[in-house]
Order: C-alpha cells, then sequence, then structure tokens
C-alpha cells in the first residue's frame, strides 16, 4: 500500500541530497574558486548529504510498503531530472533528444514503481 506523505518526504529528501551532491562534485566546474579551494570542506560535507540519502530511502521505502527496488529506483530518477536541470542552468548544456529521452526513462521508472500493484 503506497503511502503518499511518506512517499513524499522521501522524494523530498532525495531532491535535497541530489542538489547538494550535484554542488559538491561539480561545483569545481563553476566560476568560482571557493570549491577548488575547499576541497577537504567539501568532501566533508558528505557526512551531513549522506544523511539526506538515508532518509531519502527510510521514506520512499516505507512509502512503497516497505520495498526496497522502488526506493532505489526512486531515487535514481529524481537524480537525473535534477542532475539534468542543474547542469542544463548553470553550465549550460542544453537538453538534447538523448537527454529528453533518457529523461523519459527515468520518468518511467519512478512511474513503474510506484504505480504498478504488485502480489507480493
Amino acid at each position: 500500500m503506497i503511502k503518499v506523505n511518506e512517499l513524499l518526504q522521501g522524494v523530498g529528501f532525495f531532491i535535497i541530497a541530489h542538489i547538494l551532491t550535484f554542488f559538491q562534485l561539480n561545483g569545481q566546474f563553476l566560476k568560482t574558486d571557493w570549491f577548488r579551494k575547499n576541497e577537504f570542506l567539501v568532501a566533508a560535507a558528505g557526512i551531513v548529504l549522506s544523511y539526506f540519502y538515508i532518509w531519502g530511502t527510510k521514506h520512499t521505502v516505507s512509502g512503497t510498503g516497505d520495498l526496497l527496488w522502488p526506493a532505489r529506483f526512486i531515487g535514481f530518477g529524481v537524480g537525473m531530472v535534477i542532475y539534468a536541470m542543474l547542469v542544463s542552468y548553470y553550465f549550460k548544456e542544453g537538453i538534447t533528444t538523448k537527454t529528453i529521452v533518457s529523461l523519459a526513462l527515468a520518468l518511467l521508472l519512478i512511474c513503474i514503481q510506484v504505480l504498478w500493484k504488485t502480489n507480493q
């Protein structure tokens, strides 16, 4: 049984985690030198960042009836969407047809995991 509030909380934590991860990994390519000059702090931020992934997983597993696979695909799909949006915005890498197809497949993965009813 789907618990919508739990599922939305999990997705929210995954969104925060993926945004922070984007900056942790790709901040070094921004026009600011802060990320390059503070690699230790950026790496250490991974400890806090990990909690958002843990909470995202906990809530999406709970929200999908204690199933692990849906949480994994939801986290992956959210990450694909966030990454595409932020790369497009910050690095002006346009969203190509290949990216649109990939994002559609990521959305399809999420929909299959959330909406497809299975007999356990």
